[in-house]
């Protein structure tokens, strides 16, 4: 599709600096754009391209305004802005109302007549489909499974019995929806298995990436409120609940029964520990492992930072003597301060 510049800024509230006439046909980053991309500048460390792009037009904020003469929409948060223009100028594709020969559909199942199911699908007796969602190739429904409004399932979902997915939700590639948790007993050095007996229920507006796996619940269910996004490989183990709006990234693992707020980030490869609870607005950043409880909102961070390998080895030796230097340090506080260390602890 193409907008002139004048449109782009009509639709998203930006302000043109430059010719409004401009012809935007593709978006495209600052050191690849081609005349009729439009670009954007959301990080600082990418300013340096700024001056010699290609672009026909740049999405800045307006700290960056005066930073070259291409021509600019100003706004206050360019990322943003940039991702509603990517979206006019590249729109979903339009869903077709399809029910492929090869999809298996129980007569007991409920699909509405706008709904769509692809090539090899299975859709058990009891589910419920709504009004114009998808059902990609080679997806599983199980029994009594609920998919909401508006909702797309991608490709070799599997959806197990009693899910709920509500409306406008976005499923990618290979998820697994409603599987078995994580739930064994110990008897005399054997695993028992232990029933998961809860459901999965997933809110409107919500984004599951490829790979990701959302346990049932053991005993109550495993909960995504509206809103939440994760991304890819994902494990959320039984009786989970992730509050409204909350953002996860890659290779997260939360253990069963931990309680997440709502507008919480947490960064790719975290590990959170099973039965924590974690307050609203609260930011992870990536590879941290979370043992205790997070009562404030704020940033948290653990783990060791890069760094080369000859300097990592001596510092981690050093960090597997910190017990003793610290029990000598208290030894010698309590000879100077004669038996009392409180002024030096």
């Amino acid at each position: 599709m193409e907008f002139t510049l004048g449109e782009l800024a009509e639709r998203v509230g930006a302000r043109v600096l430059g010719d409004d006439a401009c012809v935007i046909s593709g978006v495209a980053s600052l050191k690849n754009a081609q005349p009729g991309d439009i670009s954007f500048l959301a990080n600082s460390r990418y300013r340096k391209y700024l001056r010699n792009s290609e672009a026909s037009a740049v999405i800045l904020g307006v700290s960056d305004q005066d930073g070259c003469e291409i021509n600019r929409l100003i706004v206050d948060d360019p990322y943003l802005c940039y991702a509603r223009v990517a979206t006019l100028l590249h729109p979903p594709r339009q869903r077709t109302v399809d029910r492929h020969p090869t999809a298996v559909i129980s007569a007991e199942s409920d699909v509405h007549p706008s709904a769509s199911v692809g090539p090899n699908c299975v859709i058990e007796a009891g589910v419920s489909i709504g009004e114009n969602s998808e059902i990609a190739a080679g997806c599983y429904v199980g029994e009594g499974a609920v998919i909401g409004c508006d909702s797309c399932v991608s490709v070799n979902v599997s959806i197990c019995n009693g899910s709920r997915i509500g409306d406008r939700t976005l499923i990618h590639p290979g998820v697994v929806i409603g599987g078995d948790g994580f739930g064994l007993a110990s008897n005399q050095g054997r695993w028992f298995k232990v029933p998961q007996l809860g459901r999965v229920v997933i809110g409107s507006d919500v984004e599951i990436g490829a790979n990701t796996t959302i346990d049932r619940g053991a005993l109550e269910d495993t909960v995504l409120e509206d809103g939440v996004k994760l991304d890819n490989q994902i494990q959320v183990a039984h009786n989970v609940h992730i509050g409204a709006h909350t953002a996860i990234a890659g290779c997260t693992g939360i253990a069963g029964s931990v309680r997440i707020g709502r507008h919480c980030a947490i960064g790719g490869g975290v590990g959170i520990l099973g039965h924590l609870e974690i307050v609203d607005r609260v930011h992870i950043t990536a590879m941290s492992l979370v043992t205790k409880s997070i009562e404030k909102p704020g940033v948290y961070s653990s783990g060791t930072p890069l760094e080369e390998n000859r300097s990592w080895r001596k510092n981690y030796a050093r960090i597997r003597q910190l017990d003793s230097i610290a029990r000598r340090l208290k030894c010698l506080e309590t000879e100077l301060l004669g038996g009392d260390s409180k002024e030096l602890s």
